[in-house]
């Protein structure tokens, strides 16, 4: 077993855009907690030290369980992919299954080792969010668990794979997004606050963007490969209009949230996040090579990373 061929299966260049909305979600969480303690150590006997803001182990649980999650739907869209032939001639990264150098049954076995360890590192997470105390929490978030290992497994694999019907733009919307950055948020609050939609409404579309550049790349090899992908569905040119609004309204919905719990210019740090991708949206407008926008990928999901941690340390700061 060459493990260099499961860490190309991996793809580490995607991890990143996977922990964003952790960590917008953890900023946020343990930002509106700590102050809630500190109302509550102002008026007790509760020490700094154990008010939620310390419980780093929570955010890195929640770390691990969403790089998991997300090596687990690397190997199955390797896996999908390769046994269906759709990545027979795609452009980009070598894909393992279908180059040879990971067999169908290899990938099948590290997707379930992936799997089980993904979700024994999810029940630590939840056991360390709720404790025994908060049990139909951890039922929730145990359904949520399973139900992003499906969601990880069934983008490619299978006969119904939703990534071969053209909803795994709605799917990477709600688990990268939406989940990632609330969920974060409830583990450390307990409580849902709705405003706190908005930053994740952001990190769901800049990340349903690179899906989409994805996509956009391999539109012509999906097409013959009868991989009905959003964009083969509308075409090259509603793509990048799709592209377009779904940046554009990233920026907006973060900016509305800056604007309603605006307290200090360091709010408007995320703002440079979006200099590399304005540079990308004009790059899009004028690509004429679906080829080239292999480079791009890269460009925004590192830009939706640094959008994380500026975003979330204008919150703090």
């Amino acid at each position: 077993m060459d493990v260099n061929n499961y860490i190309k299966a991996a793809r580490l260049r995607t991890l990143p855009l996977s922990v964003s909305g952790i960590i917008v979600g953890a900023f946020l969480g343990g930002y509106d907690s700590f102050i809630t303690a500190q109302d509550t150590f102002f008026n007790s006997a509760v020490s700094i030290k154990s008010m939620p803001l310390y419980q780093s182990l929570i955010f890195w649980l929640a770390i691990l369980t969403t790089i998991g999650f997300q090596v687990l739907s690397n190997f199955a869209n390797d896996y999908g992919d390769g046994v269906k032939g759709t990545d027979n001639d795609r452009k980009g990264e070598t894909r393992m299954v279908s180059s040879g150098a990971i067999s169908p049954k290899q990938m099948k076995r590290a997707m379930i080792i992936t799997a089980l360890v993904t979700l024994v590192i999810a029940l630590l997470l939840i056991y360390k969010a709720f404790g025994k105390e908060n049990f139909l929490y951890s039922l929730v978030f145990f359904v949520f668990g399973i139900s992003s290992i499906i969601a990880a497994i069934k983008y490619t694999v299978g006969k119904s794979a939703y990534g071969y019907s053209g909803f795994g733009d709605f799917f990477v919307f709600v688990f990268f997004g939406l989940l990632s950055v609330v969920g974060t948020y409830f583990l450390y609050t307990k409580e849902l606050n709705f405003i706190i939609f908005l930053p994740a409404f952001t990190i769901g579309l800049l990340s349903t963007a690179v899906l989409n550049l994805n996509n956009m790349r391999d539109r012509v090899n999906d097409a013959k490969s009868n991989k009905n992908t959003l964009v083969v569905k509308i075409g090259t040119k509603a793509a990048k209009y799709y592209h377009y609004s779904l940046l554009i309204s990233s920026f907006l919905f973060t900016f509305l949230y800056t604007v309603i719990r605006y307290q200090s210019p360091f709010q408007l740090l995320f703002i440079i996040a979006y200099i590399p991708l304005i540079k990308h949206l004009f790059f899009v407008m004028k690509n004429k090579n679906e080829v080239l926008l292999d480079g791009e990928l890269k460009k925004v999901a590192l830009s939706t990373f640094l959008f994380a941690i500026l975003f979330g340390l204008g919150q703090v700061l």
